[in-house]
């Protein structure tokens, strides 16, 4: 079985192997193994690597949970006794990270005195896998589809939005058009961020065409870059501390396309949670509500955060 989840990890025999400190063919031993012993291949051997079938994903994900809410277990044993907020592993993408992130850390530390909290910050699909491999308990990332084994704890809509300077021509309007965004220097994701994919379908849809003079996977190094008659395409929460600075303002486009966004907080589907991941998730929605002009919700309509028998109800 640790085979087998070293393997689905990695999507490759040599490199569990490696991971495992054994022979390439031991690992395809035990692959062998298993597979006879289910009566059903667990894999697909693709020249690329090993891709999981329908029983692998299915057995696959039955093991995640069962290590992850072992090594729970585990932790909550090594603190019997004494008070010692268990770790809480949150990742996300670049965008939160500036600002959103460290403010909203520094208040659940506050509220939990002796938390233990790790961060982990990179691209989409890799938040979505860490999640997914129990590498994080929580994520925080921007969607416009739900993931097949990740769990919506929470969703708000996020829209793509137009962020200019206080003094740029665009900011006396409530509401800015495609048409009149393209007009100025447009500082812009990468081709697979969500914002850069929503506003290049609008803006094929219309028939317009523009040329970025900045293009950039990391919104902290455009967001110092921001001068009038520059417009960044982005994300409220993204700039709030550029706002509550009064350093930038935001408009909404008349597009109903780039409102199809939405800001999503994660977790292992079937996973129990921890009292402290509970209530960190908890504490998250809230302070998404309140820095995205949107009212804190519970769990979304996919059921109630399911907690471990530390679960403590958390406050504010």
């Amino acid at each position: 079985m640790r085979h087998f989840l070293e393997v689905a990890q990695a999507g490759s025999v040599h490199r569990a192997a490696t991971r495992l400190f054994v022979a390439p063919s031991a690992v395809s031993r035990q692959i062998a193994k298993l597979e006879d012993g289910l009566g059903t291949p667990l894999f697909e051997r693709q020249s690329r690597g090993m891709v999981l079938t329908a029983a692998g994903q299915r057995l696959a994900g039955h093991l995640r949970h069962v290590v992850l809410d072992a090594e729970q277990v585990l932790d909550q044993v090594r603190h019997l006794g004494r008070q010692s907020a268990a770790r809480v592993r949150v990742c996300c993408t670049e965008g939160f990270a500036s600002g959103f992130m460290p403010a909203f850390m520094q208040a659940f530390m506050a509220d939990t005195p002796g938390s233990q909290i790790e961060l982990l910050v990179g691209s989409p699909d890799e938040v979505a896998g860490w999640v997914l491999r129990g590498d994080a308990d929580i994520g925080l990332k921007y969607a416009v589809a739900p993931e097949p084994g990740l769990r919506v704890a929470h969703a708000a809509q996020a829209p793509v939005m137009a962020v200019m300077a206080p003094d740029h021509p665009l900011a006396g309007r409530s509401v800015v058009t495609l048409p009149e965004v393209v007009g100025y220097p447009l500082l812009v994701g990468s081709q697979g961020m969500t914002a850069r994919q929503l506003f290049d379908l609008a803006c094929s849809a219309r028939g317009l065409r523009y040329t970025p003079v900045f293009v950039s996977n990391f919104s902290s190094v455009m967001l110092p870059l921001l001068r009038s008659p520059q417009v960044l395409l982005s994300g409220l929460l993204t700039v709030h501390h550029l706002l509550s600075a009064g350093q930038a303002v935001v408009r909404p486009f008349d597009e109903p396309v780039l409102t199809q966004r939405r800001l999503l907080v994660l977790a292992l589907e079937g996973r129990t949670l921890s009292g402290p991941v509970a209530a960190c998730i908890e504490r998250m929605i809230d302070f998404v509500g309140r820095h995205s002009g949107e009212p804190a919700a519970p769990a979304s309509a996919a059921g109630p955060l399911r907690a471990g028998p530390d679960a403590a109800t958390p406050q504010g």
